[in-house]
């Protein structure tokens, strides 16, 4: 159990001169944006995620045979604007990909660029959102979901891939001490699910209670911090900055 703690305390406040520098906790940061945007597409938008893919595949499924609810524009519209967002995230990460700090830094700013785009269609959609703010939220937020994924994967912290928790639980199982493995990265893998789960809570708890806009407006905050701490920390040339 200490080294649960010992895990989770280095994860959120990492030890100066890691191998990883800051990235732990900004990327967690990130994976709280994740619960934060698909609390807000799926329950605003429909039936569809604009963060989780593995979702919007099955529901392009459920739809082609005709459930109830699902839309297969929709999730379409997700999975293609997020492929584009991926692909604008591995060019930059090829241009930026000699220096962490200066990635996170562009992902995290033209992140908040395109939830700036997101919170004011969101404003003027009104409740419920009409079709003709629907699609351009879906392509706005998979677009900037996809160059998070593309950037997180580039920055190759362990565990922390913001978007994808499958493997994240599936490891907490099966190389704990229960199964007979050596229980390593049980904290941070366990502080990524919190994460998300956190961001999911709150971002549905804001649309159901406060305003759809709210969750977003916090997303982009907290992008925004991030951008500017990315950017901040970043200027020097400590080791962490190197791939």
């Amino acid at each position: 159990m200490s080294s649960l703690f010992a895990d989770v305390r280095g994860t959120l406040v990492p030890q100066p001169g890691g191998r990883h520098g800051p990235l732990p906790p900004l990327l967690v940061a990130l994976t709280f944006v994740t619960g934060l945007v698909d609390a807000f597409s799926y329950l605003v938008l429909g039936h569809v995620f604009v963060a989780n893919m593995t979702g919007n595949v099955i529901f392009v499924g459920f739809a082609l045979v005709g459930a109830r609810g699902f839309s297969l524009a929709a999730s379409v519209a997700a999975l293609v604007s997020f492929w584009f967002g991926a692909l604008a995230g591995g060019r930059m990460g090829v241009r930026l990909g000699q220096h962490r700090g200066h990635m996170l830094t562009a992902a995290a700013s033209i992140q908040s660029a395109l939830l700036v785009i997101s919170v004011v269609l969101a404003a003027v959609s009104g409740s419920p959102v009409g079709a003709g703010y629907r699609y351009p939220l879906i392509v706005a937020m998979s677009v900037a979901m996809g160059v998070q994924n593309a950037t997180a994967r580039k920055l190759a912290v362990p565990d922390l891939t913001t978007t994808v928790l499958t493997l994240t639980i599936t490891g907490i199982a099966a190389d704990s001490s229960i199964a007979g493995g050596p229980g390593a990265s049980a904290g941070r893998r366990t502080i990524s699910v919190v994460a998300m789960f956190l961001g999911a809570l709150v971002g549905a708890a804001f649309v159901l209670h406060v305003s759809i806009v709210a969750p977003l407006a916090s997303a982009l905050a907290v992008l925004l911090a991030v951008s500017a701490t990315a950017y901040v920390l970043g200027r020097t040339d400590a080791a962490w900055v190197r791939p």
